[in-house]
């Protein structure tokens, strides 16, 4: 229904890609803290980070389904952090220079980072606002023919390594979240410092807080129009949250497909454990739950490639798709025994990096008000115009 010849040949072709230039390097990633610059490049010159850009800007102009393959495929590396380095830079920052830039930025920004010359990062989270958006304190004053930005930011992906910053401040801070803007600011432009944080999963994604000190930032690299930048995150959100959503789908059928595996290898009391009932039924719960969460997730993907604003959508896809992966890849856990707690098998990186599935991008807390809100007092979110 969703996929094509095409697109079955192209997920093939990346798997090759991955097996070959990702997965075995994986391991020193994750022990290292960040994914190599050179990693990126090489996703570029294949064309991986332009699959749905325009073809005016060296993309490739194609369907979300090639975009649902790359993060499908991504999620069975099983390095979260690896993954989440490469889609925060396709998905999140690139998001904004595509929608919102000025042609100059995008022939600065936007190409090299389709090529895989330039990696970029999306910065919104603070110290004291997270999924409260509206709340960010990071000022931007306007200065003659620039802004100079004041604030720090926190839980950036790529926020050590990225060569661009894609960030949300305040430039009339009296108007609230009316008085919100972004900018794309140069990594070595002076005053801006990055400290890398130790997390429980994601290892192989440098994660940062940013610190901005009277950063001066030309008004031309302004994103869209100022005043506009509340509007214009709460657009991407959906696609950020669906993305998350399809994410959690692919790592719970693989942590599933890899429990069925070593069901049928591992014997216990003179017989496989994939023959005792109790296991056999979990397991046909959990593929139950995670066919059906991939199946509304390919629905919310299909409507938003056709453009429609799939805010409710989304945001209920990532609540049930981040939830039900944590329990899928929990009991997969628990099926191994002993051996799903060795780091060397997949689970227990895989239930590490699955837990910040509920958190990032919008918690699950967050996301149950954004739903009740719709559902109950009927309220509308519109795109930005």
């Amino acid at each position: 229904m969703y996929f094509t010849e095409e697109h079955e040949a192209f997920r093939q072709s990346f798997q090759d890609f991955l097996k070959k230039e990702i997965i075995p390097f994986v391991d020193k990633w994750e022990e290292n803290g960040f994914v190599d610059k050179e990693v990126f490049k090489k996703f570029g010159e294949m064309g991986y980070f332009g699959l749905n850009y325009p073809e005016k800007y060296e993309g490739l102009e194609l369907d979300l389904f090639y975009t649902v393959i790359f993060l499908e495929e991504l999620q069975k590396i099983n390095s979260g952090g690896t993954a989440a380095a490469i889609w925060a830079h396709t998905y999140l920052a690139m998001t904004h220079l595509n929608a919102e830039g000025s042609e100059e930025i995008k022939q600065k920004y936007l190409i090299p980072s389709i090529r895989g010359e330039k990696v970029g990062c999306l910065c919104i989270s603070e110290p004291f606002g997270g999924s409260d958006v509206a709340g960010i304190r990071t000022t931007a004053i306007k200065d003659g023919d620039d802004y100079i930005i004041n604030g720090s930011k926190i839980f950036i992906t790529n926020g050590v390594y990225s060569d661009y910053l894609v960030v949300a401040v305040k430039t009339n801070p009296s108007l609230k979240h009316k008085g919100m803007s972004l900018f794309v600011l140069d990594r070595e432009m002076e005053g801006i410092s990055a400290t890398d944080l130790k997390k429980l999963g994601w290892k192989a994604s440098d994660t940062a807080e940013i610190g901005f000190n009277n950063v001066r930032v030309p008004a031309s690299n302004m994103l869209g129009k100022e005043g506009k930048g509340f509007s214009y995150i709460m657009q991407h959100f959906a696609s950020e949250r669906v993305i998350m959503a399809v994410n959690a789908h692919a790592r719970a059928e693989y942590a599933l497909d890899y429990a069925i595996k070593y069901m049928s290898e591992r014997q216990a009391f003179g017989k496989k454990i994939d023959q005792y009932q109790a296991l056999r039924h979990k397991v046909a719960d959990m593929a139950s739950e995670i066919e059906m969460i991939k199946e509304f997730n390919y629905s919310v993907i299909h409507r938003l490639d056709k453009g429609d604003y799939v805010v409710k959508e989304a945001s209920m896809s990532k609540l049930m798709a981040t939830k039900i992966a944590d329990e899928v890849i929990y009991n997969c856990l628990q099926m191994l025994g002993g051996y799903g707690y060795m780091e060397e098998y997949p689970m227990a990186r895989l239930l590490r990096d699955s837990r910040l599935g509920p958190i990032g991008g919008g918690t699950s807390e967050i996301l149950r008000e954004i739903i009740s809100k719709m559902i109950i007092d009927k309220k509308e979110y519109r795109p930005a115009t």
